[in-house]
């Protein structure tokens, strides 16, 4: 393999335009709200974390289809600026770009609803068009924004080529493919999917971690926002609890990408699955104090100590 063609990290996911505005209280049933002017942005998961491991220095590339119109136009800028190789998003003639409608309350949380666009039309076909790429990255990174088959077919061509495959189960599905599961090292999934996945609605991450190995993941990290996160490594008998750094929250959105993609990014370093969680939870904490998602991730040079509060 050469270096032209070698990748630290390889995302193989979607790219949705994020159009947000920002409220003093999320609407109920039936109920309107006023809204600060709309921002439109670049974002979808994949295209998140591709942006993520890039801005932190990682040789990265994005496998996605976005639309030949104004919000693909968009994504492809956001991937420009970040440092991600362009050369396998596929533009698709006649389609739109996904889209993702993003609310943001004042306590920085955020509710989003996606419209997948061109997302939908990245087939498994697409997958093995790239296979050679795939097997020159040393991770691949994939998360379920586009379809369940091409998910499953980029885990089992990562997973027989030899790269590490990193799974973000995000959105979170009623049962998770066992192919996909049983490649994902780590599954890295937030409470609320822990929970999903798991059914164990009381339960602590340990617990989540454990049931999440027990069906067939070989390692697990859960995000835990503000507390940081817990990783529990293929093999280990106890999992690691990794401390949270404080920060104000202005928005969440995109940070768990940004965990995702700097855990990655780390990941294929060489890195041990503690050590780059640690350096994941410093990348989401400067996150969480910029507006939208991949404006919001920083370099190298801007991330903040291992401990303390963020200034």
């Amino acid at each position: 393999m050469s270096d032209e063609t070698m990748y630290d990290v390889l995302v193989v996911g979607s790219a949705n335009a994020d159009l947000t505005v920002r409220v003093e209280r999320r609407p109920g049933a039936g109920e309107t709200v006023p809204g600060t002017d709309l921002v439109e942005s670049a974002g979808g998961k994949g295209a998140n974390q591709a942006a993520a491991a890039a801005r932190l220095g990682a040789r990265t590339a994005l496998l996605a289809k976005v639309g030949d119109d104004a919000f693909g136009e968009l994504l492809l800028a956001g991937q420009r600026e970040a440092g991600t190789e362009l050369r396998h998003v596929l533009v698709e003639t006649g389609a739109r770009t996904g889209t993702a409608m993003i609310v943001v309350g004042p306590d920085g949380d955020n509710s989003i609803v996606v419209s997948p666009g061109a997302n939908a039309r990245l087939l498994p076909e697409d997958v093995e068009a790239a296979r050679d790429v795939i097997a020159a990255s040393a991770v691949v990174s994939l998360q379920l924004e586009i379809p369940p088959a091409t998910v499953r077919a980029a885990a089992e061509t990562a997973r027989d080529a030899g790269a590490r495959v990193v799974v973000n189960p995000s959105p979170a599905p009623d049962r998770l493919d066992t192919e996909v599961l049983t490649a994902a090292d780590p599954l890295v999934v937030n409470e609320h999917e822990a929970r999903h996945l798991t059914e164990l609605v009381d339960g602590t991450p340990d617990a989540w971690a454990r049931a999440l190995r027990d069906q067939g993941a070989r390692s697990v990290v859960v995000t835990l926002g503000a507390e940081g996160a817990l990783t529990l490594d293929a093999g280990a008998r106890e999992a690691v609890a990794v401390p949270g750094i404080k920060a104000e929250a202005v928005d969440t959105t995109g940070a768990g990408d940004a965990f995702t993609g700097a855990l990655a990014a780390r990941l294929a370093a060489g890195a041990s699955l503690a050590d780059a969680a640690r350096f994941a939870v410093r990348v989401g904490a400067v996150s969480v104090t910029r507006p939208g998602a991949q404006p919001s991730y920083p370099t190298l040079e801007e991330l903040p100590p291992e401990t303390g509060r963020l200034p």
